[in-house]
């Protein structure tokens, strides 16, 4: 699969849970080219908004890894630009996005992505990468993916928030670090930090909803909520509601490699 699982329980918190203001959130979880399992848990918040009586639109916060390993990296962003007219929907930047952006401004850096899913996205935009450990031109190969990436595609890319605060709650990639402040995170960390977020008592004052890491399952934790179930290996995509007190995961299954 190319990853560990985190060992993770699907739990629920004993003390009293944070506020959202009010606001109803869906948090969804990385996707990685997994368009298929996107429409079928966009079908899903769609059937549980349908139950709520809500006033306004609710959120919907993708916490990044769009791209990369899956079949459908162009297609999910595809449907992700296409949300905009239906929720307030916030788009945190993943790893996954960063060596996108890295590529289309260091060639150099082609065959590091491609080792870990760039192919696939490059394919998914009709591009042919060279294979790994070939040493061809991959500024021809940043040249043509530049020339068939849409410029709206380009936009959402460098357009991708590091982190978002609604309530009690952040949502970010990867995590944060322990004891430093919101504000002086470096984006990095928050998409890359792994074990010393998962193994330290709390990081910060709010709960972190974050993806990055697979576990089996989803983690309700004391402090922070886990939602990468490793859809491009296992065909689990999963999201988590959030409206003051209640708290509920939503995933959805499909076909695994």
């Amino acid at each position: 699969m190319g990853f560990g699982f985190w060992k993770s329980k699907k739990t629920r918190r004993d003390e009293a849970l944070p506020s959202t203001n009010g606001e109803l959130i869906y948090a969804v979880g990385d996707i990685h080219g997994r368009a298929d399992l996107l429409d079928n848990l966009l079908s899903q918040i769609r059937a549980d908004m349908s139950r709520r009586q809500i006033s306004k639109e609710p959120f919907l916060v993708f916490l990044g890894d769009y791209i990369d390993r899956g079949p459908a990296s162009r297609e999910v962003v595809e449907r992700l630009l296409s949300l905009q007219s239906e929720f307030r929907m916030v788009a945190i930047k993943g790893n996954h996005e960063d060596a996108l952006l890295r590529f289309l401004e260091s060639p150099e850096v082609g065959p590091s992505w491609i080792q870990h899913g760039g192919a696939e996205t490059l394919a998914s935009y009709g591009v042919v990468s060279l294979p790994a450990g070939e040493s061809g031109s991959w500024t021809e190969t940043r040249n043509e993916f530049a020339s068939r990436l849409p410029r709206t595609h380009h936009d959402f890319f460098s357009n991708l928030s590091p982190y978002l605060c609604l309530g009690d709650y952040v949502f970010v990639h990867a995590g944060v670090r322990p004891k430093v402040r919101l504000e002086a995170q470096t984006e990095r960390d928050m998409m890359w930090i792994r074990r010393e977020f998962l193994e330290t008592e709390r990081a910060i004052d709010r709960i972190v909803v974050h993806g990055h890491t697979p576990a089996e399952q989803a983690h309700l934790g004391r402090w922070r909520i886990g939602v990468d179930t490793g859809a491009y290996a296992t065909g689990v995509l999963t999201a988590v509601l959030l409206q003051d007190a209640h708290q509920e995961i939503l995933d959805t299954r499909g076909w695994n490699p």
